[in-house]
C-alpha cells in the first residue's frame, strides 16, 4: 500500500502518534527570555509505540488512577547528543502515555515517567498540530509543547517552560529529520 501523503487526510490522535515513531535527526535552536541568550544543539532521536495491553502502560495508567484500558498506549522518546561535537554527550529516555477523552479520542490526559512532570493533557487541532501541557508536581513550572508535520518525514517542535518561582521563560524550537521508520511500520 502506497503512504498517503500527510495534507490529504485529518488525523486522529492514533494516526499521528504512529506518525511520530522512527529514527529522527533533531536541530534544537534554545532562547532564555530575560537573558536574551541562545544557543543551538543536536541529537539523534528513536521514537517507538507502546502498546495498550503492556504492562508498563497498565502501571503507569493504575499509577495515576486511569483506567489503562482506556489508553491509546505510549511514545518511548530516547535521545543521544553524541552527534553534537564540543558539547557534553546526554544520553536519556522518557515515556508518553496518551488516555483519551470519552467523548473526544483527539484530547485527553498525558502521563510521563519523568519524576518532575506527571500529569498533563493534550490536545490535537483541527490544524493537525499536537499541544501537550504539563506541569511539576509542585506547579511552579509549566511547560507546553507543540508539534506538527510539515511532511511525512519532516516534524516541527517548539516548548515554552515557565517558572512561576523566578519568573523566566525559556523557549525551544526543533527541526526534526526522520533518518528511517521503524520496522514494524513498513
Amino acid at each position: 500500500m502506497d503512504a498517503v501523503p500527510l495534507r490529504e487526510y485529518l488525523m486522529d490522535i492514533q494516526a499521528f502518534l504512529n506518525l511520530c515513531t522512527g529514527k529522527w535527526f533533531s536541530q534544537k535552536t534554545n532562547y532564555y527570555a530575560g537573558a536574551e541568550q541562545s544557543q543551538s544543539s543536536k541529537a539523534d532521536l528513536e521514537i517507538n509505540l507502546i502498546l495498550p495491553e503492556e504492562q508498563k502502560i497498565k502501571n503507569i495508567c493504575q499509577n495515576n488512577r486511569l483506567n489503562s484500558d482506556s489508553s491509546l498506549g505510549g511514545l518511548v522518546y530516547s535521545w543521544d547528543t553524541s552527534v553534537d561535537w564540543g558539547k557534553p554527550k546526554e544520553i536519556g529516555s522518557a515515556l508518553m502515555v496518551f488516555v483519551p477523552s470519552a467523548e473526544n479520542s483527539n484530547f485527553g490526559k498525558v502521563i510521563t515517567d519523568n519524576d518532575a512532570y506527571q500529569l498533563g493533557s493534550y490536545i490535537l487541532g483541527q490544524d493537525q498540530s499536537l499541544t501537550i501541557t504539563v506541569e511539576t508536581k509542585d506547579q511552579n513550572t509549566k511547560l507546553e509543547e507543540r508539534l506538527w508535520f510539515a511532511s511525512d518525514n519532516l516534524r516541527l517542535r517548539t516548548t515554552a517552560i515557565s517558572d512561576r518561582s523566578s519568573d523566566t521563560i525559556n523557549t525551544n524550537f526543533y527541526s526534526e529529520i526522520r533518518k528511517a521508520v521503524p520496522k514494524n511500520n513498513d
